[in-house]
């Protein structure tokens, strides 16, 4: 039986339960601001904080789908480790959102330079398995070797 990706389901997990952490901050949000449900409109302060989650959550299954493709193909240690950071970033991003547009930069930049990496990395992993499979070429081998 194969060894299970213990590590990528417990990021995967963490990253879950920061969502959730999110989605409260914007409950908070709409209380101190008496925003009532469906609205998304009110002072900057709000519409930022809304604004934060929900790119949060639109980011979210890019972010899975490159965590799992680079952990199960190149790295499951690398992956999950890039992965803690990545959420570290998001709520970077978050907390500088909330306080105005322009501080969510380094937090967004850094989130965005992890996805580009945990992509890169996934897509070799996903290469050389092809290659290793279909073409009977093991790239990590011959990198190991040199």
């Amino acid at each position: 039986m194969a060894e299970q990706p213990v590590l990528l389901a417990a990021v995967t997990l963490l990253s879950a339960l920061h969502l959730g952490y999110l989605a409260g901050r914007v409950g908070k949000a709409r209380k101190k601001h008496t925003i009532v449900p469906p609205s998304v409109t009110g002072p900057p302060e709000f519409e930022r904080t809304f604004r934060a989650h929900q790119n949060c959550v639109e980011f979210y299954p890019v972010f899975l789908v490159v965590l799992w493709t680079s952990g199960i193909f190149f790295s499951e240690v690398l992956a999950a480790v890039l992965g803690l950071i990545y959420i570290y970033s998001r709520q970077m991003y978050f907390d500088g959102y909330t306080v105005s547009v322009k501080d969510r930069m380094p937090g967004f930049s850094l989130s965005i330079g992890l996805v580009f990496t945990l992509a890169g990395l996934g897509a070799a992993g996903v290469l050389n398995g092809i290659l290793d499979e279909y073409f009977d070429i093991n790239v990590r081998k011959m990198i190991s070797k040199w």
